[in-house]
């Protein structure tokens, strides 16, 4: 699937319609609705998440090496719907870092060779999309701010995932979270250097990301908004 193709382009901007109408939704007219509206977003994100198991098994394709919900994207999810649920600040910390820092990255550059209308088409892109409305909705819609140290917080819970998913690889032979080799499509851990080198790269490159999207907040709480 070309990037800047419109299959790539119309996810992505079904996506920037839902977050502003969501959002703005949210910010006008807070209370019941907007709860209600939080629970559906979880449940879709749970419900997307979850149905590349019966799919692949179905396909007789699953395999521990490929299939295990563990990628970030995966586990980002989870926590997301965690966190519309129940407003918990570290929820909302690793579901705004991870759906921002990570997802929109997966989305700008997927790693998917099916289209449209296909069922690995549609659920990439729900799932993805998702993940990134629910970090958008939780600290814009519902104006849950990162607490300060969150960088620091969220990019040691990085490092950790990391090594639990690098224990999974050597485990089953699987590529979970690109520790052993890049993408097969071309992404940003392309341009990083061959292994291991791309994972220091991505780790210093990680926690860029993370300062820069904390930056909006940590001049709010200086100036005590």
């Amino acid at each position: 699937m070309g990037i800047l193709s419109p299959e790539h382009l119309v996810p992505l901007a079904l996506l920037v319609v839902a977050a502003a109408a969501f959002c703005i939704a949210a910010r006008r007219a807070p209370g019941r609705g907007t709860e209600v509206l939080a629970a559906i977003i979880a449940v879709a994100i749970v419900a997307t998440e979850l149905s590349w198991q019966p799919y692949v098994l179905a396909n007789h394709s699953w395999s521990i090496a490929f299939s295990l919900p563990v990628q970030l994207c995966d586990v980002g999810g989870f926590v997301a719907a965690a966190a519309l649920l129940w407003r918990q600040a570290l929820l909302v910390e690793v579901a705004y870092f991870w759906g921002l820092g990570g997802t929109v990255q997966a989305l700008l550059t997927p790693d998917l060779r099916d289209h449209f209308p296909s069922f690995p088409y549609l659920q990439f892109y729900a799932t993805h999309d998702l993940v990134v409305l629910a970090a958008l909705f939780l600290v814009i819609g519902l104006g849950l701010q990162p607490r300060a140290g969150a960088v620091r917080r969220i990019f040691l819970l990085t490092l950790g995932f990391a090594g639990v998913i690098g224990l999974i690889d050597l485990t089953t032979g699987g590529n979970y979270l690109y520790l052993r080799q890049v993408p097969a499509q071309e992404s940003l851990l392309s341009v990083m250097g061959p292994w291991p080198w791309y994972i220091v790269v991505g780790a210093l490159l990680t926690l860029i990301v993370l300062t820069v999207l904390d930056a909006p907040f940590r001049f709010s709480r200086r100036r005590g908004y």
